[in-house]
């Protein structure tokens, strides 16, 4: 029997990356999580994957400092080694982020920095330092956003970011074809997480605004995210690469 797939998914301790990686537990995918801040969530979250049978590790990670992705690098390596006894691991989910809510003209420079730096840099340099460890045949699903295609006020620079992640996923596409691996980016819609301070979530008439404004009815919850990431790395769907998938119930059609 073939070993179980093995994926790293970044900003795994909450939200729409715990909600992956437990998706990806229940369809047999052993998991290398990473965390910023919330060592103890992240524990506890590979707790829960081995409830389910499956292999993980947390590791700590902060996708804004780009000078640390090599010696984080080797952290994956050291930890596929010692406990799959591998060398290579099978997907990337580059999940981590920050939103930031602010009017264009009320922008300041050092927000618009701290998004490049996590939005964008990040999983372009984060995702070159690790492409020696991804399998041959793997798969990079990178997690952009709605507001992508659609706008709203006070996400100018945020959108702006997830924009070169999408055209950045068409690029690895073309790139990275030659290995085998397949490169796709889901565009989440509005979701009731604490993304952005939880305003989706906890603001009742933004809520009530945007389920009025989505063909199905309602806000997205993680399990939407989450499942369709999960489906996204599964055998059947090898063969899809360079799209942009997104997953906001029919928001603004």
């Amino acid at each position: 029997m073939s070993p179980a797939p093995i994926a790293l998914v970044t900003g795994a301790s909450r939200g729409l990356g715990k909600n992956t990686a437990l998706k990806l537990a229940e369809r047999g995918v052993d998991l290398i999580l990473t965390y910023r801040s919330g060592a103890d969530e992240a524990q506890q979250l590979v707790q829960q994957v081995e409830a389910l049978g499956r292999r993980a590790v947390a590791l700590p990670l902060d996708v804004a400092d780009s000078a640390g992705f090599t010696a984080f690098a080797a952290a994956v390596k050291s930890a596929l080694a010692t406990v799959w006894q591998r060398e290579r691991f099978d997907y990337l989910v580059n999940n981590a982020g920050v939103g930031i809510n602010a009017p264009f003209a009320q922008t300041t420079e050092a927000e618009f920095d701290t998004l490049m730096k996590i939005q964008l840099k990040g999983p372009f340099f984060l995702t070159q330092a690790l492409l020696p460890l991804i399998a041959d045949g793997g798969r990079i699903v990178n997690v952009s956003t709605g507001l992508a295609r659609f706008a709203l006020p006070g996400y100018a620079a945020y959108a702006s970011m997830k924009g070169g992640i999408e055209v950045l996923t068409r690029y690895l596409a073309k790139e990275l074809g030659a290995r085998g691996i397949a490169v796709n980016v889901v565009a989440p819609g509005a979701i009731e997480t604490d993304f952005g301070g939880g305003v989706v979530r906890d603001n009742a008439q933004m809520n009530a605004a945007i389920a009025s404004q989505t063909a199905l009815g309602r806000v997205g919850l993680p399990d939407d995210i989450g499942g369709a990431i999960s489906m996204l790395l599964q055998p059947d769907n090898r063969w899809i690469t360079g799209q942009r998938i997104e997953v906001s119930g029919g928001m603004f059609l």
